[in-house]
């Protein structure tokens, strides 16, 4: 699950990391965009649940500086000995240059620079070394993990898909459907046996297809617009489902731009449905070839008017282990 989840405070995740455990979630996966920072909720994770497994999903190879982003990630693996992997990735122009005012140059060397130096650094290595895209002088943990965490890199097209194959432990998908997994997993090449497949689902669970829909166009609209993602979905053959969406973007109509948006493509990136549904979609993934679906959970009417109950009761119904809905009369499940 990716955590925090929306509209619990940080004080009060103890609560939800003890329901994620208890109903058979393994893992807990932090996002980093505006809200809280990537090791922080793990943090918390790491001294009240030390039974989950921790991961972000993603730390930004420009937000930190290099030094930095092995200290917290070496601190992290520290908390948390072999339960903690981190996830490196390039961000966005706007979270990188708009928002942390760092030029956002060259993100594919940048982020293969970053893999690099970590790959050494957290190994306890002294890194005296000038890459393509920054310098690093005789730099070395004072307190390196006993455990180096694993890297996955975060990857979409074929380049990078290639270079997380290649160089990375792993490697964590984002906004793609089922299908589309088969079509990224070819370009990893031949990584090793090891080599772990992340894929952040966006989960809505309700019945009420016009919020999961409406909400749908919405994100998509956001995502699918930053450059990176847009040549991702051309790559995967959705310009003429998404042409209409990116002239409405750029000529400055957001409103425009989220109706735009199918429901088909909608109904292929974000799962909804109820629970029971939701579980099925997100087996589609592990059939294509994900090994670790980490969902992020979005909101729905039930949850906003249920609370905490609501809330738990939806996480039980999510998870892996989670029994089958009770047949209705007639024999429908």
């Amino acid at each position: 699950m990716t955590v925090p989840l929306d509209g619990v405070p940080l004080a009060d995740h103890a609560a939800v990391y003890t329901a994620l455990a208890g109903a058979g979630f393994t893992d807990v996966w932090s996002a980093e965009v505006a809200g809280a920072d990537a090791f922080t909720p793990l943090a918390l994770a790491a001294a009240w649940r030390p039974d989950l497994r921790l991961g972000t999903a993603i730390a930004s190879a420009f937000t930190r500086g290099p030094a930095l982003l092995a200290m917290s990630a070496a601190a992290l693996a520290e908390a948390a000995p072999g339960r903690f992997a981190l996830g490196l990735g390039a961000s966005s122009p706007v979270v990188v240059r708009d928002w942390n005012a760092v030029p956002f140059d060259q993100p594919y060397r940048r982020t293969r620079d970053a893999l690099r130096f970590l790959r050494a650094a957290l190994a306890g290595e002294t890194v005296d070394r000038e890459y393509d895209t920054f310098a690093v002088r005789r730099f070395r943990l004072e307190r390196p993990p006993a455990v180096p965490p694993p890297l996955l890199l975060a990857a979409l097209r074929p380049g990078m898909l290639r270079l997380a194959g290649a160089e990375a432990d792993g490697v964590i998908l984002n906004w793609l459907a089922a299908t589309d997994v088969p079509r990224a997993l070819a370009e990893l090449g031949e990584p090793r046996d090891d080599f772990e497949v992340v894929a952040r689902l966006f989960v809505c669970p309700t019945e009420d297809a016009g919020h999961a829909r409406a909400l749908g166009r919405r994100l998509i609209a956001g995502y699918l617009t930053v450059p990176a993602y847009a040549e991702f979905h051309r790559w995967l053959g959705r310009e003429p489902q998404l042409a209409g969406m990116w002239r409405a973007w750029a000529a400055g109509d957001r409103r425009a731009a989220a109706a735009a948006v199918p429901d088909e493509v909608v109904d292929a990136l974000v799962l909804h449905g109820s629970p029971a549904a939701c579980r099925e979609q997100v087996r589609a993934y592990v059939e294509a070839g994900v090994g670790t679906p980490v969902l992020a959970l979005l909101p729905t009417p039930e949850l906003a008017g249920g609370g905490a109950a609501e809330l738990g009761r939806v996480i039980a119904a999510l998870a892996p282990g989670a029994p089958a809905p009770a047949a209705r009369p007639g024999g429908v499940g």
